[in-house]
């Protein structure tokens, strides 16, 4: 059952996602606006098109989330490989998905000392002469920081 709903669903989200899905639908909002005056614009006229768009709407929830969960999970699972296979990468982070809000909150706070600190190595490195640019500095990140 899981085979078939991956596969349905994913070849509706593709046909859904397509320009002529946006002009089939907007063709019949336009044809139900057409034939409001026919049906002096009532209450079950009205309920069509509301009724109609509830159970499109309500369907498709399902479909894109499936999609989605499909996607992300290749995606974790490309960039898992990824860290894997560079020499100095921190293998840590595989799977971060998998962490606590505070831990996720702890790297992204490390991360962004890690970009400040870049930050002033390359304006010192603006502001020094070039002969000092072979030179490293104690603020710059080498594979050892990084494989932490």
């Amino acid at each position: 059952m899981r085979a078939v709903f991956r596969t349905f669903a994913s070849r509706v989200a593709d046909r859904v996602g397509s320009p002529a899905a946006f002009l089939v639908g907007l063709g019949l909002i336009v044809v139900w606006a057409i034939t409001g005056p026919f049906f002096g614009y009532s209450d079950t006229w009205q309920l069509v098109v509301n009724t109609a768009t509830t159970i499109v709407t309500f369907l498709m929830v399902f479909l894109i989330q499936n999609t989605q969960n499909r996607d992300a999970r290749a995606i974790h699972l490309k960039l898992d490989e990824l860290l894997r296979a560079v020499k100095g990468a921190r293998t840590a982070m595989v799977a971060l998905e998998t962490s606590t809000d505070e831990e996720l909150a702890e790297l992204q706070e490390e991360f962004e000392r890690l970009h400040r600190r870049l930050l002033a190595h390359e304006d010192r490195r603006r502001v020094a002469p070039a002969a000092d640019a072979d030179t490293p500095d104690a603020d710059t990140p080498t594979s050892d920081t990084r494989a932490a």
